[in-house]
């Protein structure tokens, strides 16, 4: 089992009370790493995020599937008081809670930090939202599309003259789960050091401001926002996306020393000696006459074809490949990320393992991601010690609605 005691987080136990998407994926990741994650849902619907699709598998919602793995689900209502109760003794024994909560729900539920902490003072606490716990936007709903556009995401996404745009997957949300996951590590850390637990808070708005990186720097150095430059890079050239004979690539010729390669491997070693292209800032400046030159050169050849050209002088290059070819990559087969597991209900599903990799290994072999409520007695009796019979006390008394597993 992934939460064997020789795995990194191994003994690690995590009450995750998240549903959809930031939340769940910073839980799988610690899951990936060996924790025991047990996954608080609604006894009767769950996580919303398993009626999310088409498509579905067998029932199943195939984006659910996609970040639920290495769980096991209890159906508890939180909403009654016994299972509030339930989910109180089980923090007792938590290492973590991780929600995904407006702020103050869980406070409004009688399942704040001061009562879930109570009896454990070693207990960390993260919450995931999207615009934090304070600030004046800190009641506003945290939903990714709106995050990116508010981050400044969308604003320099996109065509120059085209609209503001997404990006292409739900990077707001899964960025928060990545810092949510480092910083319960990082309070894990502390604890050892102080034998203190404590709270963690993690906004979407600043998790995605903070990818703004260069393009802030860039705001801050001048006082002018960056504008929209499609996929050209704003202080290197050419390093951006051309079009080849069967479909895209990307170059990134990203120092002089590659310049002067890539001219001499398009046959155009006169570009070497040109004035508009003589630095990098050159090439910055007069990025539309270059690509006008480049552009019916990259066009005559396959992409394969300059892949290989390209990659015989060192110059970094890639294909613009589509999701499906990513999920048949030899490189990620062979590194052991794309993987499968058996599902009672959806069958076979292929998932993107972990990026993580200890001592040269392949990521430890994952269990596939849970039915509702179908480790609820198992738990209860794992981590409380509970009978049967205490367990089906809890379910009389309307703590797990229909589902006891």
């Amino acid at each position: 089992m992934p939460w064997s005691d020789t795995a990194p987080l191994g003994g690690t136990r995590v009450l995750d009370l998240c549903r959809v998407v930031s939340g769940p994926f910073a839980t799988m990741l610690l899951g990936d790493l060996g924790a025991d994650i047990v996954k608080v849902e609604e006894p009767s619907r769950g996580d919303e995020s398993r009626r999310y699709g088409p498509p579905f598998l067998g029932g199943e919602s195939a984006y659910f599937l996609s970040v639920n793995r290495n769980k096991r689900s209890c159906a508890i209502d939180l909403k009654s008081p016994a299972g509030k109760e339930v989910v109180t003794r089980l923090a007792t024994v938590a290492d973590l809670v991780v929600e995904n909560f407006r702020p103050g729900t869980l406070e409004r539920l009688g399942l704040g930090y001061d009562t879930l902490s109570r009896d454990n003072d070693r207990l960390v606490l993260c919450s995931i939202s999207g615009f934090g716990r304070t600030g004046v936007d800190r009641d506003r709903p945290g939903y990714d599309l709106i995050v990116q556009g508010e981050s400044g995401l969308m604003d320099v996404t996109g065509d120059a003259d085209g609209p503001p745009t997404k990006v292409g997957t739900s990077i707001a949300d899964l960025v928060s789960g990545l810092y949510a996951a480092q910083g319960v590590l990082a309070a894990l850390m502390r604890r050892e050091k102080t034998g203190r637990g404590g709270r963690v808070d993690v906004a979407m708005i600043d998790a995605a401001v903070s990818l703004l990186t260069f393009n802030a720097g860039i705001c801050f150095a001048t006082g002018e926002s960056p504008k929209r430059r499609g996929n050209a890079h704003p202080t290197i050239s050419p390093y951006e996306t051309f079009e080849a004979a069967d479909g895209w690539i990307n170059i990134g010729v990203a120092n002089d020393k590659f310049w002067l390669s890539f001219c001499d491997m398009v046959g155009r070693a006169d570009l070497k000696s040109d004035p508009r292209f003589q630095s990098q800032a050159d090439r910055v400046a007069h990025r539309p006459a270059l690509k006008d030159i480049l552009a019916p050169i990259l066009r005559t050849q396959t992409r394969h074809s300059w892949m290989q050209r390209l990659g015989g002088v060192g110059i970094p290059c890639g294909e613009i490949k589509t999701v499906g070819e990513v999920c048949s990559a030899a490189q990620l087969v062979e590194r052991g990320v794309i993987r499968q597991h058996g599902h009672p209900t959806a069958g076979d599903i292929g998932y993107i393992a972990s990026a993580i990799r200890f001592d040269d290994s392949l990521p430890a072999d994952t269990v596939r991601p849970p039915l509702l409520g179908e480790h609820t007695a198992q738990v209860l009796a794992d981590w409380l010690g509970l009978s049967l019979t205490e367990t089906a006390s809890y379910g009389a008394a309307g703590a797990f609605g229909s589902n006891c597993g």
